[in-house]
């Protein structure tokens, strides 16, 4: 071992106890306990100070003491929870990258489970979503090596990879008897955080992820199909297979659509850690009608701001249930190192749930559909002979009638759509009755 790092690795029991005491009188001032917690934690620093000399002398192969170090930190981070876990210099920067919209890879959000790597939500138009991975599929090998035993951050390492280079993976589905193998040809992941279109008189606003440009672009796109449908009757706000991001533009996107209340609160361990986010006066739809669509894909942020608007009312939550990431992940940069991602506290919706391993529950349940169309081959009054003819353009014509297209492509989207036009054909009923 270098003498820079024996030094600085090197705990004497005098310097222990000073940190310790430091430490445990933030907690019970009494000094027996500190005394006695701290002669514990001395024990416990003993027995890793003997391990780690045990392999550094007897392991089969020689391993460094730096990687045994970040091996040692990061295990004991990960045994925490599946989010918690060391970040080295690469990885510091590739999330630093990862939040401002462009990173290498295959474009696949994971997490651990049962020693397996599990797809929270492949990102649209990258390699992993056009190969056809799909939310909850479990990878079991990387490159015909076996995951389990890895831990996550050593598994997306062997995601990665140079750009146009192929990996295979072999994959557990549910419904599915065998394992799929798939491969996928690795490139550079540029993300468009928000895209739209106009579905005859109803908006449609799809958020693939929360990075730093997610509100901005929002804002901009649901600007523009106002001006693209002046009789705009609802929005679609789709937060399907979205992996969540950052907590600022979820409050930012949720706050967009709100004009007072919580929008959500985080909680740590201590009492007067609880921080609560509100949102400002303004409203950039006016009060339309919306529904936000959620699937199992649907964590973390996208699980804020669905909660948000559902919990006041703002619209209504319609598809599955979601993926339950309810905690919060602090970045704590090491000087001269890479950084701790630490789990720090739980997000609560404003009434009060918590998301974590729950999820959000949709006001309607509408599973995705694959739409079978069947031909009643009945006769109609067209296909009668002599039959007068109409003299105006059928309502089907008017509307370009891609209501059955859509259902084929999306049957929650259909759904939604259908949602929207009915609550506006009951309000302008209901003004018509006045």
């Amino acid at each position: 071992m270098a003498k820079s790092v024996q030094k600085y690795w090197s705990i004497t029991a005098a310097t222990a106890a000073a940190l310790l005491m430091g430490g445990l009188l933030m907690g019970d001032t009494s000094p027996a306990r500190a005394q006695s917690d701290s002669a514990e934690t001395l024990r416990a620093l003993k027995l890793f100070g003997d391990v780690f000399e045990r392999v550094r002398a007897d392991y089969v192969e020689e391993v460094t003491d730096q990687a045994l170090i970040e091996a040692a930190i990061n295990g004991m981070l990960t045994s925490l929870d599946p989010h918690s876990g060391y970040l080295d210099q690469n990885r510091y920067r590739d999330m630093q990258v990862q939040t401002r919209g462009e990173f290498g890879g295959l474009g696949i959000e994971v997490t651990m489970e049962n020693g397996l790597v599990k797809v929270v939500s492949p990102i649209d138009d990258t390699p992993a979503w056009r190969a056809g991975i799909k939310a909850g599929d479990l990878i079991t090998h990387i490159d015909d090596e076996p995951v389990m035993g890895l831990s996550l951050g050593e598994a997306v390492d062997k995601m990665r990879g140079p750009v146009n280079t192929e990996i295979k993976l072999r994959i557990l589905r549910q419904g599915e008897k065998k394992p799929i193998d798939i491969t996928i040809t690795r490139a550079v992941i540029r993300i468009s955080p928000v895209r739209s279109e106009a579905q005859d008189d109803i908006g449609y606003v799809r958020v693939t992820t929360f990075n730093e440009q997610t509100n901005g672009t929002l804002r901009d796109k649901v600007a523009k199909l106002r001006r693209e449908i002046p009789e705009m009757k609802g929005l679609v706000l789709d937060l399907r297979n979205n992996p969540g991001g950052l907590l600022d533009q979820a409050v930012a996107v949720a706050d967009a659509f709100l004009d007072k209340g919580e929008i959500v609160s985080t909680r740590g361990r201590r009492a007067d850690s609880i921080q609560r986010y509100n949102a400002r006066p303004g409203d950039i739809l006016d009060g339309l009608p919306m529904v936000v669509l959620i699937n199992g894909g649907s964590a973390s942020a996208s699980e804020i701001v669905a909660g948000a608007l559902q919990d006041h009312k703002r619209a209504i939550v319609m598809g599955t249930q979601s993926f339950g990431k309810g905690s919060v992940q602090t970045i704590v940069p090491i000087p001269g190192h890479g950084a701790l991602r630490l789990t720090t506290a739980r997000y609560y919706t404003p009434s009060g749930r918590s998301i974590q391993a729950k999820g959000i529950t949709p006001d309607i349940t509408v599973q995705q559909a694959k739409v079978e169309l069947i031909d009643d081959n009945g006769r109609r009054e067209a296909d009668l002979r002599g039959r007068l003819e109409a003299d105006v353009p059928s309502q089907d014509e008017e509307n370009g009638a891609d209501t059955v297209g859509l259902e084929e492509r999306d049957y929650q989207l259909a759904r939604a759509i259908d949602l929207l036009r009915g609550i506006a054909l009951y309000k302008a009923g209901l003004a018509a009755a006045r």
